[in-house]
């Protein structure tokens, strides 16, 4: 009786959700103009901001910080798997004009920011499009309109697999965006948190619970665990101002860190034995502007505070 009352559930189950609808619009008709200030604008947010070409990307694990191999730029391909702590084994998506090609700017749009693609499949969001719903319309734009020139590259994506439920619930994930707003680089907290999350670097530096859900009160504060391709588990730090965090850096200091790593050489340095890579894509982020990258700071000094020390190598 029991059996037949858990298989009555799972079918329960299975049935609302494949019947529940997504609650996404259906894609604007719409034809974003390419301007040179937005190619311009696009460039700069996809390759050094919003983290698009390094997931949607190969990246060499073998050597530290794990570069994008520049021959699979933007082709997609890499994968999320279950030892990285994904429910599943996802794969990046072609975003080049080879995998775009047949896409509508509308299309793109509403995966960008609503996390649906095309043919209405739910994005699974370590996708962060609900990051990307806070970008301003013109910053949107401006990607579309990057992403149509890139170099177009031939590659054959592999299906995604969620675990069950999973990918039953991933159905009611996404949601209607609606754009944001860019604020003055003047207001730098504001700002700060504008760059800081189209960055999504709340998605690392904040534990979740067992639903997926931030834990409350940890914004910012590490220690949310991932395993490497290359082996080995890493920890994320505390980037809210304690002394478990980064209370005693100085903004010159931060920025610094990023900026050092904005040479050819760092890309080339071969992971030693026995060292844990990380997941963290500084090579990516050393390429930002000195002036975002002060802004991030300047947002990280204005939140609340948590005690969180943070092992990073959990397993040495």
């Amino acid at each position: 009786m029991k059996i037949i009352i858990l298989i009555g559930l799972i079918i329960n189950l299975v049935s609302c959700s494949l019947l529940l609808p997504i609650k996404v619009d259906d894609a604007e008709n719409i034809s974003i103009e390419s301007t040179p200030e937005r190619l311009v604008r696009g460039e700069y947010l996809v390759e050094h901001v919003t983290g698009c070409t390094d997931c949607h990307s190969q990246r060499e694990w073998s050597l530290f910080m794990a570069p994008v191999k520049e021959e699979t730029r933007g082709a997609g391909g890499e994968a999320f798997t279950e030892e990285m702590g994904v429910p599943g084994t996802i794969y990046t998506p072609n975003i080049t004009p080879v995998g775009l090609g047949s896409w509508t700017d509308g299309e793109i749009i509403r995966a960008i920011t609503s996390g649906v693609n095309r043919d209405g499949t739910p994005l699974f969001p370590i996708m962060p499009y609900p990051n990307y719903a806070h970008l301003s319309q013109e910053d949107i734009f401006s990607i579309v309109a990057y992403l149509r020139t890139i170099k177009p590259i031939e590659n054959t994506i592999p299906k995604r697999k969620l675990n069950f439920p999973l990918n039953l619930i991933v159905r009611t994930i996404p949601r209607q965006a609606a754009f944001g707003t860019l604020p003055y680089p003047s207001d730098r907290i504001a700002y700060g948190k504008y760059i800081i999350t189209a960055a999504g670097c709340a998605d690392c530096h904040t534990q979740i619970d067992g639903k997926g859900k931030p834990l409350k009160g940890m914004d910012y504060a590490g220690g949310f665990t991932m395993g490497m391709p290359s082996g080995g588990l890493v920890s994320s730090a505390n980037l809210t101002p304690h002394e478990t965090g980064i209370k005693s850096w100085t903004r010159e200091g931060f920025i610094q860190r990023f900026k050092s790593l904005d040479n050819e050489a760092v890309k080339q340095v071969p992971l030693a034995k026995n060292q844990v890579n990380t997941i963290m894509p500084w090579l990516y982020y050393a390429s930002m502007d000195s002036s975002d990258i002060g802004a991030i700071y300047d947002y990280l000094r204005s939140i609340p505070a948590v005690e969180n020390q943070v092992v990073k190598y959990p397993e040495m």
